[in-house]
């Protein structure tokens, strides 16, 4: 394939052009053509393809394939000159993480010696893996607070080639994983990367870099990233959400937080207090239902219950003698069989699944004493039930 010329190398704003097709091919059952030059950015480096048109026809898919880009298109592949058109919005969103990335990179490196292992532009949120094994919301603040200066000082980034030779007299972050021809992106004199991505023409232009949550991984710390638009959109709606909690509970947007912890604590506390009141509930309704059973089998649907309050009752059951339990509690969206047996019994209650199944389709499993079932199709419940009730009956 002949090599594609990337207009994008001497302008990341430039966002038409006009090109010829010198190859039309199929990639994945989709028509695609490789043209003599293109604006569009194919996948690499963790940033994502351009979006936009060929000949008014949607682009789905850049790839760089050995040097020639291979745009994957939605609709028939055009021939001779073609006019191109790059997505102005994505465009410059990718600029703006991108870049932002090459800040907060060299932020961590220099305030923390954390190395930047890996990074990844999603289409909501990037994330940038740090070799660092913990950090503290200290120093999450100062790498913040530094990438953001930069910003606020509407740094030149400059892009410039650099002979294998002579990239020693480059100082690089990290060494360049590629040899021969080196394309920099320069962060005037902060950060120095070979980077082959599109970029903001001054620092001021990413508008905010704002870190998100961070987890472990591979003895690293991955966190998440939000520049520009997407910081902007962020901020809005965490904003509005925080106005609409304190509106509900009557306090300062600054109080919101502590009311929520405050409800949060005591609907933690109601909920053991009502699990244990449920529990003594149970006892007594176990009780009731014991002296009333005509015999070794109870089974019915418990229309007004929970599957977990009919599992604490059928528990409650067993526990009073040797009873065998088949109850349906169709108090959710999907109905549930509970099957529970005295330990002094024998049957092994899994091999009552079959005969539930019979009935109704159903998931789920348990042990040889206690098995709980969930049926999507609840108007049968009853079916399954009296199904399990006859197992049980004829397995003592």
């Amino acid at each position: 394939m002949s090599e594609t010329r990337r207009l994008y190398f001497d302008d990341a704003c430039l966002l038409e052009f006009d090109a010829e097709v010198v190859e039309r091919r199929e990639h994945e059952s989709h028509p695609a053509v490789v043209l003599d030059r293109t604006a569009f950015y194919p996948e690499s480096g963790g940033q994502p393809w351009d979006r936009g048109t060929l000949g008014g026809v949607p682009v789905l898919q850049v790839l760089d394939l050995e040097g020639a880009i291979l745009h994957v298109l939605d609709g028939p592949a055009p021939e001779g000159r073609v006019h191109g058109a790059v997505d102005r919005a994505v465009r410059f969103d990718h600029m703006q993480q991108h870049t932002g990335q090459h800040v907060l990179s060299q932020a961590f490196w220099e305030l923390l010696k954390g190395e930047t292992r890996s990074f990844h532009m999603g289409p909501d949120l990037s994330t940038l893996e740090i070799g660092l094994p913990k950090i503290s919301d200290a120093d999450c603040d100062r790498v913040e607070d530094r990438a953001n200066a930069v910003v606020w000082e509407d740094r030149q980034v400059k892009t410039y080639f650099v002979p294998e030779e002579r990239i020693g007299e480059v100082p690089l972050r990290r060494p360049p994983k590629k040899q021969g021809l080196l394309r920099v992106v320069e962060v005037d004199g902060f950060d120095y990367s070979a980077c082959g991505g599109t970029h903001v023409r001054r620092t001021g232009e990413i508008g905010l870099i704002r870190l998100g949550g961070v987890e472990k991984i591979r003895g690293n710390l991955r966190f998440e990233f939000l520049c520009g638009g997407r910081a902007l959109c962020d901020y809005r709606a965490k904003d509005r959400t925080v106005r609409r909690l304190a509106a509900s509970f009557s306090c300062s947007a600054a109080d919101a937080g502590g009311q929520v912890e405050r409800i949060s604590a005591e609907g933690k506390a109601l909920k053991k207090r009502a699990r244990r009141l449920e529990e003594r509930l149970a006892a007594f309704e176990a009780a009731e239902i014991v002296r009333a059973a005509p015999g070794r089998v109870i089974a019915g649907v418990l229309e007004d219950k929970t599957p977990e309050e009919a599992r604490f009752l059928a528990l409650n059951i067993v526990r009073r003698g040797d009873f065998a339990v088949a109850y349906g509690a169709s108090g959710e969206s999907q109905g549930h069989v509970i099957l529970a047996r005295a330990e002094s019994l024998k049957a092994d209650l899994r091999q009552a699944v079959p005969a539930v199944a019979a009935v109704v389709p159903v998931k789920g499993g348990g042990g040889p004493s206690l098995v709980e079932l969930v049926a999507a199709d609840k108007s049968r419940l009853g079916e399954a039930v009296e199904a399990a009730a006859r197992w049980l009956a004829e397995h003592p």
